[in-house]
């Protein structure tokens, strides 16, 4: 079996060169880091992975939280997060939370047993009080889609509010003024967010916010279907409908066409996330683009950055912004 000291001899570097390498250390050039890649695996060379950790004090593993396993928006967020880490020879365990705080506790229980070196979290349930503690020990976090105070430079996430305010106010600009609002789950921050910013539209235009028509959802394609059956009997004379993730407007959909509705000669639809589904669609789907992928390749960058001395030449961005993706849900009201 092949040792480190012969890796050295072959590639012509030092022990501590080839530990770099091993290590994803920046300080290594690329011509050096190829030399002992090669070197490497013309030996058949393998890395302790317990001696590395012993060594360095470093398991190279990073733990991710996420509310759930399904679904293209936490699928586009751990792909992003594994990629761009496993770039740099770190790799990911990951839990999930199922948006309840007991077991978020767990599932950040089980990723610090597992000597992580840092921790991604999508956390919906856990306080704020939770994650400033947390945030206080020495294992550094990032956080997705929220902003704790006094932890924003740990932070990464979009605008909800402005994102909210940007959709409904596509559907204003398009002459609709019956719109009903399908939102998330109101205890998480991004729904009400979301809620706050249609609200404000509605306001601009002289509509009585605290009158808006609202269901509120639970961020599935289900409670997206039962919305539309509840706000069109509530308040048959709607002509557009705003819903907080595209799962929903997906839902409401399939509803809205069961009931004999035209979307969009009778019915907008409008959602939030711009999955990938949503641009598949009949008609494609009008949505906000949540740029889910550069907040987890930002909070990436940030480990990378942090933990393993690896800095990348961009800012660091913890804020995004939300912008209109255009498409054939939305279009004017009937008469309109």
């Amino acid at each position: 079996m092949a040792t480190i000291y012969q890796v050295s001899d072959a590639a012509g570097v030092s022990l501590a060169t080839v530990s770099r390498v091993m290590n994803g250390h920046a300080s290594v050039s690329d011509k050096t880091r190829k030399k002992v890649l090669e070197a490497m695996d013309a030996l058949g060379y393998k890395p302790n992975a317990i001696a590395q950790s012993l060594a360095s004090n470093r398991t190279n593993s990073v733990g991710l939280l996420v509310s759930e396993l399904h679904g293209s928006y936490f699928g586009d967020l751990m792909s992003t997060v594994e990629g761009t880490l496993k770039q740099h020879g770190k790799h990911v365990i990951i839990s999930a939370g199922h948006v309840d705080a007991t077991g978020e506790v767990e599932a950040i229980d089980f990723l610090k047993s597992r000597r992580c070196d840092a921790l991604i979290l999508h956390a919906e349930a856990v306080s704020d009080e939770y994650l400033t503690a947390l945030g206080q020990s020495n294992l550094p976090i990032a956080i997705i889609n929220r902003s704790v105070v006094g932890m924003e430079s740990q932070c990464f996430v979009v605008n909800n509010e402005q994102g909210g305010y940007i959709a409904t106010q596509a559907a204003i600009q398009c002459g609709h003024t019956e719109i009903g609002y399908i939102s998330g789950p109101l205890f998480k921050k991004d729904a009400s967010d979301r809620l706050a910013g249609h609200r404000r539209a509605l306001a601009t235009v002289g509509i009585n916010p605290d009158k808006a028509v609202v269901y509120e959802g639970d961020y599935h394609e289900s409670s997206g279907y039962a919305g539309f059956q509840a706000l069109i009997t509530q308040s048959p004379q709607l002509t557009a409908l705003v819903c907080a993730n595209d799962e929903m407007a997906s839902g409401a959909m399939t509803a809205a066409r069961e009931a004999g509705r035209d979307i969009p000669d009778s019915l907008s639809v409008i959602g939030f996330d711009n999955v990938l589904f949503s641009r598949y669609l009949f008609p494609k789907l009008t949505t906000i683009n949540n740029p889910i992928k550069a907040m987890g390749e930002m909070a990436a960058h940030w480990v990378l950055d942090k933990v393993y001395n690896i800095r990348r030449h961009e800012h660091i961005t913890h804020l995004f912004l939300p912008e209109l993706i255009e498409r054939g849900s939305l279009g004017r009201p009937p008469n309109g």
